[in-house]
C-alpha cells in the first residue's frame, strides 16, 4: 500500500512521535495551522474515520483518548480536534486522522 501515514506507523517515513500504543500514533504535523498541530491516526488503514466508526467503533474511542492525554501531558488549556472525510472536506491524506490543534485562539465558526 502507499499510504503515507502507513509508512510513518511501519517506521518507513521519519516523523516526530508524540505518542504511540498499539492502536494508535500521534506525531507533529509538518505544516502545522497552530503552535501545537499533531495528527493522531490508527495504525491500521482506514481511509477515513467514517470507516473506522463502522469496523472498529472502539478504535474511534482510543483516538480520542490519546488526543486527551497529550492535552493533559502538554499541559493544554484548550484545544480543537477536526476530522475532515473526503476531498471536498479538506482531507489530503486518505488515512484516518485526528488534527488535534492547540496554542493559539481559534475563531467560530471555522470557516
Amino acid at each position: 500500500m502507499d499510504c503515507l501515514f502507513c509508512k510513518i506507523v511501519a517506521g518507513n517515513i521519519p516523523a516526530q512521535i508524540v505518542a504511540k500504543n498499539d492502536f494508535v500514533t500521534a506525531f507533529n504535523d509538518i505544516t502545522p495551522q497552530a503552535p501545537t498541530h499533531i495528527l493522531i491516526i490508527p495504525n491500521q488503514h482506514f481511509e477515513n474515520i467514517g470507516q473506522v466508526a463502522i469496523k472498529d467503533e472502539k478504535l474511534v474511542g482510543q483516538m480520542f483518548q490519546m488526543a486527551e492525554e497529550i492535552a493533559v501531558d502538554k499541559k493544554l488549556t484548550g484545544y480543537r480536534t477536526v476530522l475532515n472525510t473526503g476531498a471536498s472536506a479538506g482531507q489530503s491524506v486518505f488515512h484516518a486522522h485526528i488534527h488535534l490543534l492547540a496554542g493559539r485562539a481559534f475563531a467560530w465558526p471555522p470557516g
